[in-house]
């Protein structure tokens, strides 16, 4: 049985990393006052999940090319990740380099302070495993071993399903904080509903927007390897 060994590296070595950063959370400074929020680590808007599936469905279309089931599978996966990852990046790296108080928590052990130290930073290794390997390796694994998107897909599939994500994470943030008296970025906690409700479409419009531009921007191979 052949197939494309770059395709298995990509795919192996980025469900490898997306493992060890979502393994590396437990035991960090805030993991244990996360655990006792309602959602837990699933309040976060984070790639982290949807993106490992994607790869690990992905090297199952490699290793089993005739695979027809997963490899729709896959491509469902890829149609939601890819602009989730998108968003989140543009977002969090954002926020964290120009305004690092609005994305992440204070320590809650902490005495209260005015200062930046006091916020609560993960390591670097993890934070990257996080917050930039899935789009790294979605965008990779999208220009170089999948086809573009249909006309169709990318006209009715796709805004559907942002909108939906939207809503979904919308919805379910704003249940968790309800219950938890914040929510789990700053910058969220800050704002009052009509404010974080606009922040919500905008977050969709930009991941749809960004579909769109690196779907057009794609190599259009006829088949996925």
């Amino acid at each position: 049985m052949s197939f494309n060994q770059a395709a298995v590296l990509l795919h192996g070595t980025a469900a490898a990393i997306l493992g060890y950063g979502y393994n590396s959370l437990h035991g960090l400074v805030m993991d244990e006052w996360i655990k006792t929020q309602k959602g837990g680590h699933f309040q976060f808007l984070t790639i982290i999940g949807i993106a490992w599936a994607t790869m690990v469905a992905s090297l199952v279309t490699d290793i089993f090319p005739s695979f027809t089931a997963m490899r729709k599978l896959k491509r469902a996966l890829l149609m939601t990740s890819l602009p989730l990852a998108v968003v989140i990046s543009s977002i969090y790296w954002s926020l964290l380099l120009l305004f690092p108080s609005l994305i992440l928590q204070t320590n809650p052990n902490s005495e209260p302070s005015s200062s930046s130290d006091a916020l609560v930073r993960i390591p670097v290794s993890v934070d990257l495993s996080l917050h930039a390997a899935p789009g790294l390796a979605l965008l990779a694994d999208f220009m170089l071993f999948q086809p573009k998107f249909s006309k169709n897909e990318a006209r009715y599939a796709a805004p559907v399903l942002v909108t939906l994500l939207a809503s979904s994470y919308g919805w379910w943030v704003e249940y968790c904080a309800s219950i938890n008296g914040t929510f789990p970025y700053p910058f969220l906690t800050e704002n009052p509903f009509n404010i974080r409700v606009g922040i919500y479409g905008g977050a969709a419009t930009l991941a749809l927007v960004s579909f769109w531009i690196i779907n057009s921007l794609h190599p259009n191979r006829s088949r996925p390897n």
